[in-house]
């Protein structure tokens, strides 16, 4: 069955940098690209009735406009939103990929890409959306949400598109970071990519054997690979190797068993998202 590439964009300033890296990943991995946007699903607008009252005629035609009113901001909204995904076909054909298949619907965002989960094999989305501003502080309102309910790898975007030659792999031991070695060391997606595992923890020697056998999976793999284990502050650590080792992208598991589990899903305010100033791959 042919793979897909599921790129959820919004029409903010930030929906190039999406389509960027979303064409950048389906053509390492030979997969179809297919560009989403959801428009939230309207409400009409309500207008209570007066009991009793002689007349209702002055009432029924305000009613009338305000129906004509909600029809006409829906065609609007779903033109706007053909716009869009026109827009985000058109920039990628230029930068050289084949066109994509576009797809709109009406509803929430997270329950859309539910509907995908057997459709595609990575989910790409901006950290910030079109209600955001710059601060790192803030996410999108629905990156929390996806993080917790999809099941695939998703790469979340930042800035402008650069393309990957170096990643990090946040490596604690569980089994999701161990499934990120896999995932390295198999998917086309990582292929001519320099892969850096660094690990967080004591210098023990069961840490420093797991860190070991991970470089050597990558290794035997044909990836060139390094492998660091590092004592202190887990964020602190790691923010600070990506920058000295100017890393373009990171790769961390949504689940673990250490102090990076507390990190990735703590609260909002304490997310690594919120710092890293590159593209981040979360695993589930």
């Amino acid at each position: 069955m042919k793979t897909n590439v599921l790129a959820c964009i919004d029409g903010s300033k930030h929906t190039t940098t999406v389509c960027d890296y979303a064409a950048w990943a389906s053509s390492q991995l030979g997969a179809s690209l297919v560009l989403l946007h959801v428009l939230p699903k309207s409400e009409p607008t309500l207008l209570f009735g007066i009991s009793g009252a002689a007349s209702l005629t002055p009432q029924d035609n305000i009613t009338k406009e305000l129906v004509d009113l909600d029809t006409k901001r829906e065609a609007l909204a779903k033109e706007h939103s053909r716009q869009i995904l026109e827009l985000a076909s058109n920039h990628i054909q230029a930068a050289g990929y084949t066109a994509p298949r576009t797809i709109q619907r009406v509803g929430r965002l997270v329950h859309e890409i539910e509907q995908y989960d057997d459709y595609c094999q990575l989910l790409v989305m901006g950290r910030q959306g079109a209600n955001e501003d710059d601060d790192l502080s803030r996410l999108g309102s629905h990156v929390e949400q996806v993080i917790r309910t999809t099941d695939k790898p998703l790469l979340l975007t930042w800035d402008v598109f650069t393309a990957p030659k170096k990643v990090m792999l946040a490596f604690d031991g569980s089994a999701t970071s161990l499934k990120g070695v896999e995932m390295l060391a198999t998917s086309p997606l990582f292929k001519g990519l320099e892969c850096h595992l660094v690990m967080v923890a004591d210098a023990d020697p069961h840490n420093l054997e797991q860190l070991e056998v991970a470089r050597l999976q990558l290794e035997v793999a044909g990836l060139k690979a390094s492998a660091k284990l590092l004592q202190g502050e887990v964020k602190k650590n790691l923010l600070a190797y990506q920058e000295q080792q100017d890393i373009d992208l990171v790769v961390m598991g949504a689940y673990g068993h250490s102090r990076i589990r507390q990190w990735l899903l703590g609260s909002i305010t304490d997310l690594m998202l919120q710092e890293s100033t590159k593209p981040l791959l979360i695993l589930r």
